[in-house]
């Protein structure tokens, strides 16, 4: 038996659906309100899931109910706003500025690489950026949880910031990368705690620090966060405490939701994994904006489904993407559950060699050798699933329905031929690049791609609108790219992948220069432009950002005599 029919558990709801909180219902019921009292113009609907409430629910309730409404059952602004100044918390408050521990102005040691004056400066105050980022959870949400969708942690967070007021699971890979740059250690691992806590209280890490997010995780990047930490401090503590938790999320990710068998033309079978949100509603943070998404589809059980595709996207983390529609001009063609997708079966790849490494550091030599046998196997299912030798890519593989009952035949034609940044995710595994034939193989077809443009790599070669498609480009694709190709031992690939570390920190800098800030995403085309398209307003901090910019310095440097500008 395989580690993972081992470890993996029996679904037996094979839709199924982790229940909301009352809580959460009430705040969805205030969002709607609000935007037809108030308006779309600068509507923000998670605004209003992330209130807290001043009393308790049935009291904010009943005074809710009992607001005057006119003939036709509206509400007039100024009652909707006093109702709410008078009732709630302000969005963010269930969080608190907290100073980062080991945060010092300029570390010992920082940046070694980086030469020039200018680019150090700035570096410098990307660094000081963690301390605006810095906060903890609000000691009134340990006391009285009923009131807040903020969930308690135990630990400080960094939040990638603006919109954004609380952890992200995924965006902690980046986060801790740049704070490893940084020299701060004690954050980095208390990050980790957060992310193990909600293993040990849910099963998975979720989505987000939020009681809305519990119905779907992210890209599973933890053994990564911590294999990254020990790396750097030999923590054999963290390592012991981070194991079963490991264990138990390899689980989730395995369980039937998430696994789908593929024969192949020779008759083997591999299991790969998808996406796969437990969630078939409107999604809270978003209730008014999905519910306008589904409003063409009129069938209860394909709504739910199309409801589900949102939820399972947002999953993926790029929310949203022509990748994951049938029809990239249709929205409601969503179809992210039929997609096995090359980066998150690569990101559970690393986890399967990431639990196998800290196993064997701890002396668990039987874990250690179960990881390696599971690794093989998915090496290998990627090779035979997602291969394309005439392209020279990983492609997205298409399922031929979503329920997955039983084994799928593998077919050539069901591989999605557009081109992705994910295409190309395999390269950040040693597995793929430590093979320097295959390395020159991958880096001539992402050359001749489309997607190297001036300032960065572009997400896709569409442009669909979507905040996941061209022209933006985000930090995560840059740096999983750039690392592979740097680690290969290749010096052709290394002078490629520090071109493209160039390119992308010229941009953040120049867009900084400009704004002041950093932010969430950056059009590639033109150097400090920031990213836009999408369901929300773009955004800056920037977690993520920061810490791939701290990374590619530390890696790359910057020489002395060589210009930031444009």
């Amino acid at each position: 038996m395989s580690v993972s029919e081992s470890l993996s558990p029996r679904s037996s709801d094979i839709e199924p659906v982790i229940p909301t909180t009352p809580l959460v219902s009430f705040f969805e019921r205030l969002q709607e309100t609000a935007l037809n009292t108030f308006g779309e113009t600068n509507f923000d609907p998670k605004l209003y899931v992330d209130l807290s409430l001043k009393f308790d629910l049935p009291t904010t309730e009943d005074a809710f109910v009992k607001l005057p409404k006119s003939a036709n059952g509206s509400l007039s602004a100024e009652d909707l706003k006093g109702f709410i100044e008078k009732y709630f918390e302000s969005a963010g408050n269930d969080m608190v500025y907290c100073e980062p521990v080991d945060f010092v102005p300029e570390p010992e040691g920082f940046l070694p690489k980086v030469k020039n004056p200018e680019v150090r400066a700035w570096a410098l105050e990307v660094h000081a950026l963690w301390k605006s980022l810095s906060r903890k959870v609000s000691d009134q949400v340990q006391k009285r949880p009923e009131l807040h969708s903020m969930l308690p942690l135990p630990e400080p967070v960094m939040i990638p910031g603006s919109r954004f007021r609380e952890i992200y699971y995924w965006d902690s890979y980046w986060v801790i990368r740049g704070l490893l740059a940084s020299k701060m250690y004690e954050t980095a691992k208390g990050i980790v705690t957060n992310l193990i806590y909600f293993i040990e209280e849910y099963g998975y890490v979720l989505n987000g620090g939020r009681a809305y997010y519990t119905n779907r995780s992210q890209p599973p990047l933890l053994s990564a966060m911590i294999y990254e930490i020990y790396n750097k401090t030999d923590d054999m503590q963290l390592v012991k405490k981070s194991l079963p938790a490991l264990l138990k999320e390899y689980c989730f990710w395995n369980s039937d939701i998430h696994k789908v068998i593929i024969q192949d033309s020779q008759s083997c079978n591999h299991t790969l994994n998808r996406y796969y949100a437990m969630w078939n509603k409107p999604r809270p943070e978003a209730t008014t904006k999905d519910k306008k998404f589904a409003s063409k589809i009129s069938n209860v059980s394909e709504k739910q489904q199309f409801y589900r595709e949102l939820a399972s996207a947002a999953e993926s983390g790029w929310d949203f993407s022509s990748r994951w529609m049938r029809n990239p001009s249709d929205f409601s063609t969503l179809a992210t559950t039929t997609i096995l997708p090359v980066d998150l079966n690569t990101f559970i790849l690393k986890m399967e060699l990431d639990i196998a490494f800290l196993a064997k550091v701890t002396g668990d030599n039987s874990t250690a050798m179960s990881f390696i046998e599971a690794s093989q196997s998915r090496l290998n299912a990627i090779k035979s699933v997602f291969w394309n030798e005439e392209a020279g890519q990983w492609l997205d593989y298409w399922l031929n329905d979503s329920t997955c009952k039983g084994c799928q035949t593998w077919e050539a034609c069901n591989q999605k031929q557009s081109v992705f940044a994910s295409n190309f995710i395999p390269l950040w595994v040693e597995s793929f690049y430590s093979d320097t034939s295959l390395v020159e193989k991958v880096m001539k077809s992402f050359q001749g791609s489309g997607l190297l443009c001036a300032y960065g790599i572009a997400t896709s070669l569409m442009n669909s609108g979507e905040q996941w498609d061209f022209p933006n480009g985000w930090a995560p694709l840059q740096h999983m790219i750039v690392e592979g190709l740097a680690r290969s031992g290749s010096k052709e690939a290394r002078s490629v992948a520090e071109d493209i570390a160039m390119r992308w920190i010229r941009t953040n800098y120049v867009a900084y220069k400009k704004t002041g800030k950093m932010h969430e995403k950056y059009n590639v085309e033109k150097c400090g432009e920031f990213g836009g398209g999408g369901k929300y307003a773009p955004q800056t901090g920037f977690g993520w950002s920061n810490g791939v910019v701290l990374a590619f310095l530390e890696e790359f440097g910057w020489p002395q005599d060589q210009m930031i500008d444009c």
